[in-house]
């Protein structure tokens, strides 16, 4: 007996072609774009920080109101595939962006790896290294950028 495995979506579509659920499915659960960042608009240099938007549930790395969460959070960015490429602040493991530039997806990611805790236990996610914005003064959150050479998300200025 003969058994044909068809190829995930990811793999024969894509980004625009993709119904909603599948590209929602696309997102990895890491939680790092919900995550402050400040962009040096002279170099285009981008510096993540720990502090996370006040919807962020930290442990699930999920919006804790994903649907209303553009409205509740001034700011917040809704990903579209045309968006994918010019939001450069978006991980360099984030699957939008893997996609986009023709890359297949991380081996930790849930839709491979069939387990929805495997980007965290990769290390991937902002899980036990982020704390939310409400514990953190606005004028603190420069006190928590994660120095370049820690931060294996950073785009490289020369991307």
């Amino acid at each position: 007996m003969l058994i044909h495995h068809q190829n995930p979506f990811w793999k024969t579509k894509t980004l625009e072609e993709m119904s909603l659920s599948e590209w929602e499915s696309l997102c990895d659960g890491c939680g790092l774009c919900c995550l402050q960042k400040f962009e040096d608009k002279k170099t285009g240099r981008i510096d993540y920080t720990t502090v996370a938007c006040y919807l962020l549930d930290i442990d699930r790395c999920r919006c804790r109101s994903y649907a209303d969460r553009a409205h509740l959070v001034k700011g917040c960015l809704q990903l579209t595939p045309a968006k994918v490429i010019a939001y450069r602040w978006l991980p360099k493991t984030c699957s939008y962006r893997l996609l986009s530039q023709g890359k297949d997806l991380n081996w930790w990611h849930p839709l491979v790896s069939k387990d929805s805790e495997s980007v965290h236990q990769a290390g991937i996610s902002a899980r036990d290294r982020a704390i939310s914005e409400e514990f953190v003064h606005p004028d603190e959150v420069v006190d928590y950028i994660v120095p370049r050479h820690h931060n294996q998300h950073a785009e490289s200025s020369q991307s």
